[in-house]
């Protein structure tokens, strides 16, 4: 009997001492510099919120924060890198969450699984797109630009750096009836230097970069992707206000590989939620049409889940068919 109470002693021993190494080393993180993974070249949305969220856990926890941009494959091998990276939080992603959500179901084989291999630590910010167009594009509504592309079926071109504004063009030509031309490119900055030198006509981009290029002349925004126009501008009109139930809210996140301990993961979420509860970043956020959020772990993977489902379904009904 004694023996038998000895064995079962053992894995209830094991796990106390697994708790207690976890509780350590939560209480000592971070002691050396923090690799922030961003799976798209620099100077992108993604590589925006990360340096200044980067920036401001420097300066909490005194700890160098470096980010590691990885822009190719659509923010695939970025994510590939961070999933297989030492779950002992010091390897950290931010990236849209086209790459856990809507890769699933565009692509046929990923080398990384949204739900297995991460841990969601928190949502950050959500924002719907603009549909932006080249000047010299004969078109000045949304209205326009439709009948332009079904006189012109597959003549005009649009830019993509990830199945985020993929889905959303794609979406778009589904519900209005037309055919365009998707090029790829590896980040936004190269994208965006396409659009505006004329050799795409449409890019569906975010306003933290496009808006400064429509002030400035450079770019015609036609719409929003969100269900309502958004406030910070408020007469662009939203592409729902013309295809009714068209909605595509473009959203990041920081995720870290699975099994990180869940001590550290709590730690990360308490941070960066007040690092994005801070009325100086939320007024930096708003200033270029993006809402901060700032969610616990729980709500993030629940999003996740939801719209991979989603995503699968409307992949389907608009005809997509995966690569």
């Amino acid at each position: 009997m004694k023996h038998l109470a000895h064995l079962f002693l053992i894995p209830v021993l094991a796990f106390a001492a697994s708790s207690v190494a976890a509780a350590d080393a939560a209480a000592g993180y971070p002691n050396r510099p923090i690799r922030f993974i961003v799976p798209f070249v620099a100077g992108g949305p993604s590589d925006t919120m990360a340096r200044l969220l980067g920036q401001r856990l420097n300066e909490s926890w005194g700890q160098p924060v470096v980010v590691d941009n990885r822009g190719s494959g659509g923010g695939i091998v970025g994510f590939d890198l961070a999933a297989k990276a030492r779950p002992d939080g010091y390897t950290l992603l931010l990236g849209a969450g086209a790459g856990l959500t809507i890769n699933p179901a565009v692509y046929l084989k990923l080398p990384y699984d949204s739900v297995r291999d991460f841990q969601p630590v928190t949502q950050v910010a959500a924002t719907a797109y603009l549909l932006v167009v080249h000047p010299a594009v004969p078109a000045r509504s949304l209205q326009e630009f439709v009948a332009l592309a079904k006189a012109k079926p597959g003549q005009l071109n649009y830019a993509t750096t990830g199945t985020n504004n993929l889905l959303a063009a794609e979406l778009l030509s589904y519900m209005a009836g037309i055919k365009m031309v998707g090029v790829g490119y590896k980040g936004t900055g190269e994208a965006l230097n396409a659009i505006i030198g004329g050799e795409m006509q449409m890019f569906i981009i975010s306003p933290l970069i496009g808006l400064p290029q429509v002030k400035a002349g450079k770019l015609r925004a036609l719409g929003v992707t969100g269900a309502k126009r958004n406030p910070a501008f408020p007469d662009i009109p939203a592409i729902a206000e013309t295809y009714p139930g068209y909605e595509q809210i473009v959203w990041h996140s920081v995720v870290v590989p699975a099994n990180t301990p869940m001590a550290i993961v709590a730690k990360l979420n308490t941070e960066l939620v007040r690092i994005i509860k801070r009325p100086d970043v939320q007024e930096r956020f708003n200033s270029q049409g993006l809402d901060a959020v700032g969610s616990t772990p729980e709500e993030l993977a629940a999003l996740i889940k939801s719209e991979i489902e989603m995503y699968a379904k409307l992949v389907k009904q608009i005809g997509y068919q995966p690569q």
